[in-house]
């Protein structure tokens, strides 16, 4: 099998438009959370998201009379891969665009698209509905405009699998490399869905915070006083190459790809499976994969969303899974700074747990002030930490009992 690693990395988050701004603001402990500016919040209960606000769509070649045909997630899918390009330094070409694929998903879609058409057809008649309505809010639409925009004619796809959906992504475009069907992936995830409509659908199931008066420290990943997630947006894409191609064009590289697993709880629409025990097999299916010795996970970047449900099972799965060495290892949540991007959130974090390896650094979970006595593991408190990571983790769980784990490592040769 042939062996698989980061070469490129895009990201826009509530923290700021590109690597550099995002990145710096992930390990200075800076939170993108705010009230919400993209509609009127006076009939939801609701009022703070982390809304993306220095984003502008014609700085990626998107031209101004096209932005109306493309809803937000696909102009971020858009941008976030021209950077993992650029950065990359990869030029897709007549001679290699069919050997570069595509899975950049989305957990809802073109949401803004569904809500404005529809309050048209309501408002004006059925006859006034865009014609471009169908094409902005279907999901798969991100990868679709994102091969349109940079050429890639490999396989092109989307995956759906709620707040996991980014990670599946990244950790099938890594399967596709290693079993030789592409060479070059570009994956991730985007999403942007802070929208009247869907702020009320989780509002009113009671999984967002309510802490408005403090909207930067309303996200709280494992706080015994988290009361839900914040709601965020953004995209994260990686490119994703096979080693000896990466080698022969001298290119960077940020870590080595070793390790993904999938599972799903059967059990719950929302609630993750007793004990976190569906996490547990991914990250167990994903360790065998990549056939380490578990004592060499230095860090997880964890799923983390300040519910508390989810942080307290996700820490049971680690200690499940790593037993002693679970008290060795950090663990963090960066969606205290970013907010939940939900499909986007698992691209955006293989994005930084790519980051942390390459630079030797551990992003901090913010706001963690008042510990959980059932949340009692290392969670790199409040300030980034220097340290060698030679083996990392990300986890993503989605609504539905989804479960996705993807392991790197420091690159040797």
């Amino acid at each position: 099998m042939r062996r698989v690693v980061i070469t490129g990395v895009g990201v826009i988050s509530s923290l700021g438009t590109g690597v550099e701004k995002t990145w710096e603001g992930i390990k200075s402990g800076r939170c993108g959370i705010d009230n919400i500016e993209s509609f009127d919040t006076e009939k939801v209960s609701v009022k703070i998201a982390g809304e993306v606000r220095d984003f502008d769509p014609t700085d990626f070649g998107i031209e101004k009379k096209e932005v109306k045909k493309l809803a937000r997630n696909s102009q971020f899918a858009i941008a976030a891969a021209k950077m993992a390009l650029k950065d990359a330094k990869y030029e897709v070409t007549a001679e290699n665009a069919e050997s570069i694929g595509t899975i950049i998903s989305s957990g809802v879609g073109g949401m803004e698209v569904f809500e404005k058409q529809h309050k048209i057809m309501i408002d004006k008649g059925a006859r006034r509905v865009s014609p471009f309505t169908i094409p902005g809010l279907i999901a798969n639409m991100a990868s679709g405009n994102v091969g349109i925009y940079t050429g890639a004619k490999g396989p092109n796809k989307s995956i759906v699998t709620a707040c996991a959906a980014g990670t599946h992504s990244v950790g099938d475009a890594f399967e596709m490399i290693k079993a030789g069907r592409v060479d070059t992936m570009l994956a991730g995830g985007t999403e942007a869905c802070i929208t009247e409509f869907t702020i009320a659908g989780f509002a009113n199931m009671k999984a967002l915070s309510t802490r408005n008066d403090e909207p930067q420290k309303a996200s709280r990943p494992f706080n015994v006083d988290r009361d839900g997630f914040v709601m965020g947006e953004g995209a994260g894409v990686l490119v994703l190459e096979e080693l000896e191609q990466a080698k022969a064009r001298g290119a960077k590289i940020y870590a080595e790809m070793i390790g993904y697993g999938e599972t799903c709880d059967a059990h719950h629409i929302t609630s993750p499976g007793p004990g976190g025990e569906g996490a547990a097999r991914a990250f167990e299916m994903a360790l065998k994969e990549a056939g380490i010795d578990r004592n060499t996970v230095d860090y997880i970047n964890a799923h983390g969303t300040s519910t508390p449900a989810n942080d307290r099972l996700e820490t049971m799965a680690i200690k499940t899974v790593f037993g002693e060495h679970a008290r060795e290892l950090a663990v963090s949540s960066t969606k205290g700074a970013t907010g939940h991007a939900l499909g986007a959130a698992g691209g955006m974090e293989a994005v930084f747990l790519a980051l942390a390896i390459d630079e030797g650094i551990m992003p901090p979970t913010i706001n963690y002030e008042n510990p959980d006595e059932e949340c009692d593991l290392d969670y790199v408190a409040n300030e980034a930490r220097k340290k060698d990571i030679r083996v990392g983790a990300s986890s993503s769980l989605g609504f539905g009992g989804h479960n996705a784990i993807i392991l790197m490592k420091k690159y040797t040769n």
